[in-house]
């Protein structure tokens, strides 16, 4: 009785990861348009006035509300409040993986089409600052630059040292980062949207 219980506690809370159902959840749609009868990804630069990341390039997207039935719809509303799509005008092409940042940041990616006439004239300019494509020809024969970041772990002082191994002379375990960069024209694609891009155009070389 007990394991049957137990078996049917973990079915009703699985989770993606451990931490997913506390973790800031964001979705994001990677837009594929056509421009001139050549596919393209769209991508926004984000406000100069906005409060957290002014001027970086991002897929439309954002955090997932509780009000969203599913990261899906969070997506679409993102992606009408930003660009002004009608969500029934999207046509979903398939859900990517969930990149996993942390157990404490995850994103949900699709891959989905809309007309890039849709949104030329109608893009949100307090959230966007301007919008611009990147033919996907160029993206698959380009080969982005990486570059390496060393992350540390920084305990807070009221860490409780007295309670582990070693104390304060703990060793903690530095990550490192890979950051990935497509320059195309005046654009750097780097960081979130950098990494969700290349996953998905290496998928398709």
């Amino acid at each position: 009785m007990f394991l049957d219980k137990l078996k049917q506690k973990i079915k009703e809370n699985q989770f993606l990861c451990i931490g997913e159902d506390t973790a800031f959840r964001s979705a994001v749609l990677i837009p594929l348009v056509q421009v001139d009868g050549e596919w393209h990804i769209l991508f926004e630069v984000r406000s100069f006035t906005m409060r957290k990341q002014p001027g970086d390039i991002s897929f439309p997207g954002g955090r997932i509300d509780a009000t969203d039935p599913t990261p899906l719809a969070a997506a679409l509303r993102e992606t009408h409040e930003e660009l002004g799509v009608d969500p029934k005008t999207v046509t979903l092409i398939h859900e990517l993986s969930p990149y996993i940042a942390s157990p404490s940041f995850i994103v949900y990616p699709f891959v989905a089409t809309f007309e890039y006439s849709e949104i030329i004239h109608g893009y949100n300019k307090v959230e966007v600052e301007e919008v611009f494509t990147v033919p996907m020809q160029w993206l698959l024969n380009h080969e982005p630059y990486m570059h390496e970041v060393s992350v540390q772990p920084m305990p807070a002082s009221d860490f409780p040292f007295e309670k582990i191994m070693n104390g304060a002379q703990y060793q903690w375990r530095s990550r490192t980062i890979e950051e990935w960069f497509y320059d195309y024209g005046k654009y750097t694609i780097w960081g979130l949207t950098a990494r969700i891009l290349k996953h998905f155009i290496d998928m398709n070389k």
